[in-house]
């Protein structure tokens, strides 16, 4: 059945001389040094003076910058001692922005393989969880998402669809708790499918997989809902262990 390179901040200072949002650009690339290891937790961070010196900006684009920091669980400033660099288990590893600089800061391929172990605890659970609680219109959105991946001629379209479909599964789970996943299926997910998209030598494998969950979701059985994501992450696993697909001629 058919379902219908990280920046050197030392040298590239102009790059935060602009004033639309400085104080982000700001935030990202201390985030980014920080998440590359740069300053470990516990380490005191430069003074306001000092990094509106490094990157050209105003104290007001500073203060921004570590406001945002602070609120994303990196840092903590206090008075007469400074900005101190938070445990790692309080940085906020959700945050779409955060998800982003980790990226940037981390090398390609362990950082979705860290991606990957995230899925394996999370998405079986998520697919028995949609099979008990989805509604007409949860199904209605997995299936459109499903025919999508069909359709897809290109491969981004294939990722974008992919994507989709996984956060179509994550809806229909309607558990709010499990809302912040949200956040690595629009950015690390689209990263770890267009890695694995250009490995797979059988596509029409992986898409009779995702149309399985569908199937499974809309008979309400979850334990078979599970079965067919624990499948289709393994199926993801042997992609990111293989070499990049050979092109046979134009798409």
């Amino acid at each position: 059945m058919i379902i219908q390179k990280k920046q050197n901040h030392t040298s590239v200072q102009g790059t935060f001389t602009g004033k639309t949002n400085l104080h982000s650009k700001i935030a990202r690339s201390i985030g980014e040094r920080i998440l590359a290891g740069e300053f470990l937790p516990g380490t005191i961070l430069p003074n306001e003076a000092e990094w509106c010196q490094i990157y050209s900006a105003s104290r007001t684009a500073v203060r921004e910058a570590i406001k945002l920091l602070t609120a994303k669980g990196f840092i903590l400033s206090r008075s007469k001692v400074g900005s101190r660099v938070e445990p790692r288990a309080r940085w906020n590893l959700l945050d779409r922005e955060v998800l982003e600089w980790h990226r940037a800061a981390s090398d390609h391929k362990a950082f979705l393989l860290k991606t990957q172990e995230a899925r394996k605890l999370i998405e079986p659970g998520i697919a028995a969880l949609a099979a008990t609680k989805r509604t007409p219109r949860d199904i209605d959105r997995l299936v459109a998402a499903a025919k999508a991946m069909r359709d897809a001629k290109f491969g981004r379209q294939l990722v974008v669809a992919d994507v989709e479909f996984h956060d179509a599964l994550l809806a229909a789970a309607g558990n709010e708790l499990l809302a912040p996943f949200g956040a690595v299926i629009a950015s690390a997910l689209f990263q770890l499918f267009d890695f694995t998209t250009h490995r797979n030598p059988h596509p029409v494998v992986a898409l009779k997989m995702h149309e399985d969950i569908v199937r499974a979701v809309i008979a309400g059985d979850a334990p078979e809902a599970r079965k067919r994501m624990n499948k289709l992450l393994d199926n993801t696993d042997q992609m990111m262990r293989s070499g990049p697909r050979q092109e046979l001629g134009p798409k």
